[in-house]
């Protein structure tokens, strides 16, 4: 099995002052002993690094040596790969985004939709319910209590 996760668990991961903090962290850290192949996004790590290092959306933004260091422990795992997009990503973003209507916030969720259909992954771990509008998908909040 495979799966991805959404930037916003590492932002809560990163960020000590908001609520979902300790459970995000946890949830992060258990990737280290997942046995499933973790199939992270460049746009999951360009959004995490954008949003974490930014003074006007964190009280105590990370710095830019810090956020990559994050994500390099990330990457470094041995279940870990980095994909994104292949030869026929323009298909795959019509055949994911199918029967949705995409425009302003929903588009950079598209975007992550299409790049893990094309590569075959159907797990998204993401607090953003917004992930349950592609079909494809099975959408785990992993920071919700059963």
């Amino acid at each position: 099995m495979s799966y991805s996760i959404d930037a916003n668990l590492l932002l809560y991961a990163s960020n000590t002052a908001c609520d979902e903090h300790a459970a995000a962290r946890a949830f992060v850290l258990g990737r280290v002993d997942d046995p499933d192949l973790f199939c992270l996004t460049w746009p999951t790590v360009f959004a995490y690094l954008r949003i974490v290092t930014h003074p006007s959306i964190f009280r105590r933004p990370l710095s830019p040596e810090t956020a990559w260091s994050n994500l390099r422990g990330l990457m470094d795992l041995p279940r870990v790969c980095l994909i994104g997009e292949e030869e026929d990503f323009l298909t795959q973003y019509e055949l994911a985004t199918q029967g949705v209507v995409v425009r302003g916030n929903l588009v950079p969720d598209a975007h992550l939709a299409a790049l893990l259909h094309q590569h075959g992954v159907n797990r998204l771990y993401s607090a953003d319910t917004d992930f349950r509008k592609f079909r494809f998908l099975e959408v785990i909040n992993p920071l919700e209590t059963p």
